[in-house]
């Protein structure tokens, strides 16, 4: 947690998009890529589940890492049979006042919003931001992925620049250190720290998806959250991602993502 403000700096006024992570599907391509493509696993870790005997093509195992294979073949890992739709993965820097959502009745503005131009395939944010939270937010198709990223036991971080309406004390940065006890059980910070020698700045690590978590534990405490923007959600940052933009993952990440 600490030079937080240099690794996770204020959003640039341009941004690069890496090509997206994508394979076309219609045309036969390498097994392992296949693999890949249904989100199971990178390509690597492809290559040693078709060597372990753990794939069948049409009903026979196959071990020869090199085979191609067809949308049209029956591809399977461990007996469940492999969807190769192309699998999408989008980072946006959400803004304010956007609900995280798919479909909301009560609201005319959600992130699908957003990211509605960008791909053809169906996809979905992965976990939560609420309304007035900014920052990272994941999309992806990949729902094998979106439960590992999103379920407890995977504990996977996130970092927020937390913006006070007051300095945290002293005393106070000590028990979200060491643990309070909310309505719904006991919260820890796996990490905290000031943010520029700034006592109103706060920067705070934590894995819980508990709802409004952040929020809930400086509340108890008595402060109110004035800003609250997720710098970083499993290993993925908004750095150089202007407010309200969006980009693909690069394969590099999506491959850090399914090896993690």
């Amino acid at each position: 947690m600490k030079n937080f403000q240099k690794q996770h700096g204020k959003p640039g006024k341009e941004i690069r998009k890496p090509s997206p992570a994508k394979t076309e599907t219609h045309e036969p391509m390498r097994l392992n890529r296949f693999i890949a493509n249904a989100g199971v696993c990178s390509r690597r870790e492809a290559d040693k589940i078709i060597a372990d005997g753990l794939v069948t093509v049409n009903g026979s195992v196959v071990r020869e890492m090199g085979m191609r294979v067809s949308p049209d073949d029956d591809v399977r890992y461990n007996g469940k049979r492999l969807n190769p739709e192309r699998k999408v993965y989008i980072l946006l820097n959400k803004p304010r006042g956007f609900v995280t959502t798919v479909e909301d009745p009560h609201t005319d503005r959600t992130v699908m919003q957003l990211v509605a131009n960008a791909c053809k395939e169906r996809i979905y944010p992965v976990g939560r931001l609420d309304r007035e939270t900014t920052g990272v937010l994941l999309f992806t198709n990949d729902g094998e992925l979106a439960k590992k990223l999103t379920h407890p036991s995977y504990e996977r971080k996130k970092v927020y620049h937390v913006f006070l309406d007051r300095d945290l004390a002293e005393d106070d940065f000590r028990k979200l250190a060491d643990g309070i006890v909310l309505e719904d059980g006991p919260i820890a910070a796996d990490a905290i720290s000031y943010v520029d020698s700034d006592a109103r700045q706060v920067g705070i690590e934590i894995h819980s998806g508990r709802n409004r978590i952040v929020r809930r534990m400086f509340e108890h405490l008595g402060y109110k959250v004035e800003k609250l923007d997720r710098v970083v959600f499993a290993g993925l940052t908004k750095k150089n991602l202007p407010r309200g933009r969006w980009r693909f993952l690069s394969q590099q990440e999506v491959n850090y993502l399914l090896m993690s």
